[in-house]
């Protein structure tokens, strides 16, 4: 019998759900088409979901492995038993909540096969609104730089790196390098590294979970790095509500990283465990259901997309047909038929910042879906 081994899968992608049904056929959609050019297989863990996620997994994605479970394991645990079954040489851990380019995980992979001592690679990260998300790449939360971030002074002292160090901004948001700390979001290594780190702690229930591995990570003695080249829409805060469940179990999180890692004193406890509470409390009141007004829609579409709706619309059949003239507040709708997410992505990236919304229509369940703040639950509206 040959060795099972000798030709491994090139990538793995565990995709650990909760409750958000149509981000995750989103999800699905996007990630079958990344990996159409690779030996790659998708993996969705569900974590006791109450809405029919499994059941459009099965229906609609037959070819991907379905791990069902009867309980929600939380984070850690829920990734693990993903890559248990997994079969790829590299794993990419990455959430429900996100859209990947077409060319996503080729370009990470080249990238990944060039270093030597390789932890994680994580990479650019983007809101619903094409706006960069800092968290994509972070220093060690030591004592000193999470005081730092709980308590704002990163906002008050923006161009002193003593105070900087919690988004890593020694790389520009355009630079790929080493950085300490990854998003559980988007996080790529070697199955085997993954393994070896004993992959995530399950005595933490989510929350400082990747900041525990990317730390293990460091201490094994392997760089990690945030790679700049690609760009991933993460929705954030779709399967998390932030109540007062989520800031006791943030502020567990903390306690439990700051334990682990780093030694105890009676006057550190008092200050994380007053900081991450006054943080998780702050994070709590940030979430909430909110879209941008707009007075007009522009569709991008090259089919037979008609919107019914009260608002002048405008239907242009190529991206860079775009008008150069200012709108004071549009809803921009993209027919993921016509262009590929890829193409979204850079058009998202290139007018952030203008006030616009952004709106992607999935033809599977006939909706449009996104979200307009890093901050808040996204949606679906139904056509």
């Amino acid at each position: 019998m040959g060795n099972p081994y000798l030709c491994p899968m090139q990538l793995s992608v565990v995709i650990l759900n909760y409750n958000v049904r149509y981000f995750l056929e989103q999800c699905l959609h996007s990630v079958q088409k990344a990996i159409a050019p690779l030996d790659a297989e998708i993996i969705v863990v569900d974590n006791a979901s109450s809405d029919d996620s499994c059941a459009m997994v099965r229906e609609r994605f037959p070819e991907v492995k379905l791990v069902s479970n009867s309980v929600n394991y939380g984070f850690p645990k829920g990734n693990n038993m993903g890559v248990a079954v997994a079969k790829g040489e590299y794993v990419c851990i990455l959430n429900p909540d996100t859209v990947v380019a077409e060319n996503t995980f080729q370009n990470v992979l080249a990238f990944a096969q060039q270093q030597v001592k390789l932890g994680i690679v994580g990479c650019k990260l983007i809101d619903g609104t094409g706006r960069f998300l800092p968290e994509s790449k972070r220093g060690i939360p030591t004592p000193w730089v999470a005081f730092t971030k709980i308590f704002g002074l990163y906002k008050v002292f923006p161009k002193a790196a003593r105070f900087t160090q919690y988004y890593a901004e020694h790389l520009a948001e355009n630079q790929s390098g080493a950085v300490n700390i990854l998003v559980g979001a988007f996080m790529v290594m070697h199955r085997e590294v993954y393994l070896e780190l004993g992959g995530f702690d399950e005595h933490c229930f989510m929350y400082s979970d990747d900041i525990d591995l990317s730390y293990m990570s460091l201490k094994s003695g392997r760089t990690n790095y945030y790679f700049a080249d690609t760009a991933v829409i993460h929705y954030k805060g779709e399967s998390t509500v932030r109540d007062g469940l989520y800031m006791k179990r943030f502020r567990e999180a903390m306690q439990f990283f700051y334990q682990k890692h780093f030694r105890r004193s009676l006057f550190f406890d008092s200050m994380m465990y007053g900081g991450s509470f006054l943080f998780s409390l702050f994070k709590s009141t940030q979430q909430k259901k909110r879209t941008l007004p707009f007075q007009e829609i522009v569709v991008f579409t090259k089919h037979d997309l008609q919107l019914q709706t009260v608002f002048p619309v405008t239907y242009l059949n190529a991206l860079n047909d775009f008008p150069t003239r200012k709108f004071r507040a549009v809803r921009i709708v993209f027919d993921t038929r016509s262009f590929s997410f890829q193409e979204i992505i850079a058009f998202m990236q290139q007018h952030k910042g203008s006030g616009f919304s952004f709106r992607n229509y999935l033809p599977c369940f006939e909706g449009l879906i996104g979200s307009d703040h890093a901050n808040d639950v996204g949606g679906v509206e139904f056509l």
